[in-house]
């Protein structure tokens, strides 16, 4: 049923604009659908500003998600969708739009000149609009999976949100081009997992770990450290939650924060607050890296399993921890004062077990590289079932967490167990990875890996933008392919890593040598960065550099937390054999999913609430 009200044209008239900030109501409900009566448990600012909030809801049931969209300053529409990292090319879309007569909401999606279409399958549907105190509000939903080519498949991992905003009415859909529009990205993880919230204990107490009342620079990025200490003669506590503190009207700039331990072996650590790439931080802070906390926007509060808990204080544990900030600040905005941190839940009544973090991946070194220009590179690293096997309790532990981890150049990230040759399941994946994006994810269900399994962790790079190798190490520019699992119980292996052996590499140089004039010094004093940076990046040194990834032996890291590596020899160990593989994942089409609307929605112009 048309709601009536003033039109477009008389708004603008009363206003002397060519368009009114309009607000719309639904013309008729859509196929019967109605909200989820449950609210929207997660919600993220779009915009640096903080003018448009998006706020879901998941239904696995349904593989479906709720949307609402808060727009406070509606002008003549707005578009926000998804696409594969972050381009407004290629994207999949909702626009809601006006031609300067009526109001249109509609599944749309653009072209790789950036020119929107109308599809065909309407797959957004766009459930209640309405007036509110705070601006628009558009509530609509999307399935995970459409199977419509110009649809983006909703996966687990990171998802990149574009956004638009239409300055001026349109006289079609198809005359929008994103390069005149006001835009931007948000990252977020929107398939968050169905867990159960446990039981706290009844000695719960608060820590907050906070930024001093900062001065955010007014610059786009900016990492900053500060460094605290626990009181003097903490006991030992477990931590059984976390939760994001954000100062209020810093909820856009606030990207992710991290809580590190730094090393037993230190006594003290100087006191610092500053910018993290500052030339005057203290070095002895670049060993303040065991990881308690990790939060990133759109992440609600972190439980541990009711049977763990995270040990912090008493001996053997340092009393200095490293806060670390990052401020996304695209607009420079200047004069901001930031508090923001993570509150620590923590009880002195010790579970049952202590929950431990195990480094899955490559070992830091320049003999894993990547040539330049590729743009889907992949690099894997092992933990063997030998080293499994020996480090392992013969109950196994269970992995119920992770963060994934590399550098500027990784796109995707991926870890699997395989137990006697075969691919089990996938431990955590994020097809759409974001080194700007890091967080410590729940799993959906707990993995239990045994002695004698194999975790094996695949990173894929793009180095398109390179012109020479990128190589393994801890530098920015180096890379690295980590994935950080907590699990319970805590046991003494506290990294299970490999790399190609060294021999080998030296071995491809030589091949190098021999069918190329360009020749790579193989000489002792010659660095491995040095030797690939001298390589002659054709397509027979690209293909058998990645052959020898596939098959040479590897140098395996299974090491305590002390750095020693498990008593066994380590060197020149083969690739483990994998007989049978899981599928990647695909889209599950719905079954006699209901015939989606053939065009857009015809919304009206209305004042109050619709």
């Amino acid at each position: 049923m048309q709601v009536p009200g003033p039109s477009l044209r008389e708004a603008a008239s009363m206003y002397g604009t060519a368009v009114a900030v309009f607000l719309v109501i639904l013309v008729a409900a859509l196929q019967g659908s109605a909200p989820p009566e449950s609210p929207f448990p997660y919600r993220i600012p779009l915009d640096p500003e903080g003018t448009l909030e998006l706020s879901w809801n998941v239904s696995y049931v349904q593989e479906t998600i709720h949307f609402q969209l808060l727009v406070r300053e509606l002008k003549a529409g707005i578009l926000i969708g998804l696409s594969d990292r972050g381009e407004l090319e290629n994207a999949d879309l909702a626009v809601l739009w006006t031609d300067g007569d009526s109001a249109y909401f509609g599944d749309a999606w653009s072209d790789q000149r950036g020119q929107i279409h109308l599809d065909t399958q309407q797959d957004y549907q766009l459930l209640r609009a309405q007036r509110t105190p705070e601006g628009l509000s558009l509530l609509f939903k999307r399935p995970f999976a459409t199977c419509d080519p110009k649809d983006y498949f909703i996966e687990d991992g990171t998802v990149h949100l574009v956004y638009g905003i239409l300055e001026e009415p349109v006289r079609a859909l198809e005359a929008i081009n994103i390069s005149g529009l006001q835009t931007g990205l948000q990252r977020v993880q929107l398939l968050k997992p169905n867990v159960s919230i446990p039981a706290l204990p009844a000695d719960l107490r608060t820590m907050e770990i906070r930024a001093p009342g900062i001065l955010i620079p007014g610059q786009e990025t900016t990492y900053w450290c500060y460094i605290t200490e626990l009181p003097e003669g903490f006991p030992r506590h477990h931590i059984v939650m976390y939760e994001p503190i954000v100062t209020a009207g810093n909820e856009a700039l606030v990207h992710h924060m991290e809580v590190f331990q730094c090393a037993a072996a230190f006594e003290s650590f100087p006191a610092f607050s500053g910018p993290c790439d500052s030339k005057m931080k203290p070095e002895r802070l670049n060993y303040c890296r065991h990881v308690l906390a990790a939060w990133a926007l759109g992440a609600k509060a972190f439980y541990y399993p009711e049977e763990a808990g995270l040990a912090f204080g008493g001996p053997g544990s340092s009393r200095f921890l490293r806060l670390e900030v990052h401020y996304h600040n695209p607009l420079l905005i200047k004069g901001r004062r930031d508090s923001s941190g993570i509150r620590l839940y923590y009880t002195a009544t010790l579970r049952r077990f202590d929950a431990g973090i195990m480094e899955l991946g490559l070992v830091y070194t320049p003999v894993m590289a990547i040539p330049p220009q590729e743009a889907a590179f992949v690099l894997t690293g092992y933990c063997t079932d030998k080293c499994t096997q020996l480090a392992l309790p013969p109950s196994g532990i269970h992995i119920f967490a992770s963060q994934l981890h590399t550098h500027l150049t990784g796109r995707k990230v991926v870890t699997v167990l395989a137990r006697g040759g075969r691919e089990k399941e996938v431990v955590n994946r994020d097809d759409h990875y974001s080194p700007h994006f890091q967080e410590i994810r729940m799993l959906k269900k707990v993995v239990s890996v045994l002695p004698g399994d194999t975790l094996i962790t695949s990173c894929t790079y793009n180095t398109g933008d390179r012109k020479l190798a990128t190589v393994g190490g801890f530098g920015i520019l180096e890379e690295m392919c980590v994935n950080y699992v907590h699990y319970y119980p805590r046991t003494q292996l506290e990294l299970c890593k490999s790399a190609v052996d060294p021999g080998f590499l030296q071995k491809y140089f030589h091949l190098v040598n021999r069918f190329n004039s360009e020749e790579v010094c193989t000489c002792p004093r010659t660095s491995v960065p040095e030797q690939f940076a001298s390589v002659p990046w054709n397509s027979f040194n690209r293909q058998v550099l990645r052959a020898l990834y596939g098959f040479a032996p590897i140098a395996m890291h299974c090491n305590k937390s002390s750095a020693v590596r498990f008593q066994g020899e380590w060197n020149l160990q083969p690739l483990p054999e994998i007989t049978s593989r899981l599928e990647e994942p695909a889209p599950h089409c719905p079954p006699g999913r209901a015939q989606s609307p053939a065009g857009p929605t015809v919304v009206s112009i209305g004042g109050g609430e619709g």
